[in-house]
């Protein structure tokens, strides 16, 4: 029994991480972290829409300029993340990286 606890309490934590609410909290913090990172006239270029049907999709609403703020931004809070909201997070930056490196070429 001790077995099987142990198992739907790591299942629990890892679902938790990637509930609508905490992707949101997440996702506003490092927002704010991007923004004060960034400079005054890029601070307004970096936003994070949740569309109201579907609340696990997020819109990332960012410059070309300011998505290295935003990178910093989630590098600095992955530490204290959940397990799968860490996993999450480092997708997104995975893939505005291939976005950048695709406009690149």
């Amino acid at each position: 029994m001790g077995l099987f606890a142990a198992l739907n309490r790591r299942v629990s934590h890892l679902q938790l991480g990637l509930q609508p609410d905490t992707l949101k909290y997440w996702h506003h913090v490092v927002l704010a972290d991007a923004k004060s990172r960034a400079p005054a006239w890029l601070q307004d270029k970096i936003n994070v829409k949740q569309d109201p049907h579907l609340p696990m999709k997020f819109s990332l609403d960012i410059s070309k300029r300011a998505t290295s703020y935003y990178m910093m931004a989630v590098d600095a809070h992955l530490e204290m993340m959940p397990n799968s909201t860490r996993l999450y997070f480092l997708r997104v930056c995975e893939t505005l990286s291939d976005e950048i490196d695709k406009n690149l070429v």
